[in-house]
């Protein structure tokens, strides 16, 4: 049975761990891994402590994470306005018929495989992994799959094409829309398409993100990679993991509700709330720049960070 620790962060810890998970969730650098080595390399041994334990870091972080699903919320509020509806309407008609629909389902298709693996293994695997050895382990091998997915992309990505008109190939494998980009179909609104993606792809970036149970493994980079490696370019790829995101996110954080309302919470509520504002806040700018950042840019400089920022805490933590 694992130890049992007292939790109690100071409002600064609350604020800054707010900031770091807001910025961390959707760059590709691992939120839990900086969760675990940020304070281990600032020596709040209460926080790196209480992640090994059974504590109420777990229901601190659940305000965190319902903060950042909040911001993804209202970030995407008009597309999710669109996606809820389309997926409610192919219920009675057993069919997909337009770009909502079938992005409605990619993103359930893509949900259930780290759902499940999420309820069954995630607190387990935090309290084992959430250590700063294991989490700079694991943020450099995130550095090595950024990188290597970016040569896979890059070696694969087939010339792009004069615009054109894609024919309708109905329900989950094709829509009409305008081809001008070699990984996907953009709208004329600039809103994500998913002309290459099938359920079955979704299956697959799903199953990927089961790896970001391991503190210092992103799961928006294992997840942009994966879309990346089934044919979407950057801007759609980041735009399907940031939206994949949020009902993970926001189901985890509802799921765990209880423990920050229930005796685990019991001294650290107000710091959760003032951390998941600043969360928010933090998440909501960070994808706004991420989204026109993936326009013209790719992973390498995120990949460069982690293999670095891994190495040097491997290095640090191994030697003293």
């Amino acid at each position: 049975m694992l130890a049992t620790a007292s939790f109690h962060p100071s409002f600064f810890q609350a604020i800054f761990l707010g900031l770091l998970q807001g910025v961390t969730e959707l760059f590709p650098i691992s939120s839990l891994g900086h969760t675990v080595l940020i304070p281990a390399l600032f020596g709040w041994h209460n926080i790196v402590n209480a992640q090994s334990q059974e504590s109420g870091f777990l229901a601190f972080v659940v305000g965190l994470h319902c903060g950042t699903a909040i911001a993804l919320l209202i970030y995407y509020r008009s597309m999710w306005m669109r996606i809820i509806p389309a997926f409610f309407r192919t219920i009675p008609k057993r069919a997909i018929e337009t770009k909502d629909e079938k992005l409605a389902w990619l993103l359930v298709a893509a949900t259930i495989p780290a759902g499940v693996m999420g309820l069954l293994l995630e607190h387990k695997l935090r309290t084992v992994f959430a250590k700063p050895m294991a989490a700079a382990s694991f943020l450099f091998v995130n550095g090595i799959i950024l990188a290597v997915g970016e040569q896979v992309r890059r070696r694969t990505a087939p010339p792009t094409p004069a615009p054109a008109t894609a024919a309708v190939a109905g329900g989950a494998e094709g829509l009409e829309a305008t081809t001008d980009s070699p990984g996907g179909l953009r709208g004329a609104e600039g809103d994500l398409t998913t002309g290459k993606l099938n359920i079955r792809d979704a299956i697959v970036i799903g199953i990927a993100q089961i790896g970001a149970l391991f503190a210092g493994i992103s799961r928006s980079g294992i997840t942009m990679v994966a879309g990346l490696a089934r044919g979407l370019d950057h801007e759609d790829a980041a735009r399907f993991t940031f939206l994949l995101a949020t009902p993970i996110i926001l189901a985890a954080g509802v799921y765990k509700l209880g423990d920050l309302t229930g005796p685990l919470g019991n001294g650290i509520r107000g710091q959760a709330i003032a951390g998941a504002v600043v969360a928010a806040v933090a998440a909501y700018i960070s994808v706004a720049f991420l989204e026109r950042y993936f326009t013209s840019r790719n992973l390498n400089p995120f990949a460069i960070y982690c293999l670095v920022m891994g190495a040097g805490c491997l290095i640090r933590f191994g030697l003293f």
